[in-house]
């Protein structure tokens, strides 16, 4: 496939960009939104391989979303409030909270 990045839609952009970052193995991996332009099936599958490559021996995956969907994925759920960390909470607790709020 020959096709420039401009012919990509935004979810087939932003699927090179993970596979690009992926590729090396990275020992720590930084993502701002990665499922913000992908379906939710997608956002699934690519929040499962990140989960998968982040669990190994001296790596790490920080994640920063607004979207609740993939707050399953993670170990500590930190929450900001104008760019300071107002709680930091592992993913059950936050989970719980969240069903308390429902």
């Amino acid at each position: 496939m020959r096709s420039l990045p401009t012919d990509l839609s935004g979810g087939q952009q932003q699927r090179v960009a993970i596979a690009r970052a992926l590729v090396h193995n990275p020992r720590l991996i930084v993502c701002d939104e990665p499922t913000s332009a992908l379906d939710g099936e997608t956002g699934q599958k690519v929040m499962q391989l990140m989960r998968r490559l982040a669990v190994g021996k001296d790596r790490a995956l920080i994640v920063v979303t607004h979207d609740a969907r993939i707050f399953e994925f993670a170990d500590q759920i930190a929450q900001m409030n104008d760019g300071q960390i107002t709680e930091v909470a592992d993913s059950q607790e936050h989970s719980n909270e969240i069903s308390k709020r429902s």
